[in-house]
């Protein structure tokens, strides 16, 4: 009897969404649109996000409700910030930390440097 094992080391966990976009392009991206294009960022991101922790940390109608109202922008950033991140730090092998608070602060006062940041993070995924 012959025993065959699949090898699994060359197969990724969970392929995760394209979504390599240059810092400077989303603040002025959002800047020519009037925050619009942090709508389309959101969900990106959150699909980004998901798929990288292999759970649902942000929901779809959860990231479109940040693009439009602050208070769930910072919600939309903390959640990011708390689960989403580091998540993707650990499957890069990076020390994980948590800046949930500083996503936060500047999801509710200033959305598109929040966004660069995260950006900047997330693009090193790829």
């Amino acid at each position: 009897m012959e025993i065959k094992s699949e090898e699994t080391w060359n197969t990724p966990n969970n392929p995760i969404p394209i979504f390599k976009v240059d810092p400077v392009v989303v603040l002025i991206l959002s800047l020519l649109t009037c925050s619009l294009y942090l709508i389309y960022w959101n969900l990106k991101v959150s699909e980004v996000l998901n798929a990288v922790a292999e759970r649902e940390i942000i929901s779809s109608p959860i990231a479109v409700f940040a693009g439009c109202c602050y208070p769930i922008n910072g919600y939309f950033f903390y959640l990011a910030g708390k689960d989403g991140l580091p998540a993707a730090q650990k499957r890069m092998r990076l020390p994980v930390k948590d800046d949930s608070v500083l996503y936060l602060i500047l999801g509710i006062f200033f959305p598109m440097l929040a966004a660069m940041i995260m950006q900047s993070e997330i693009n090193k995924l790829y």
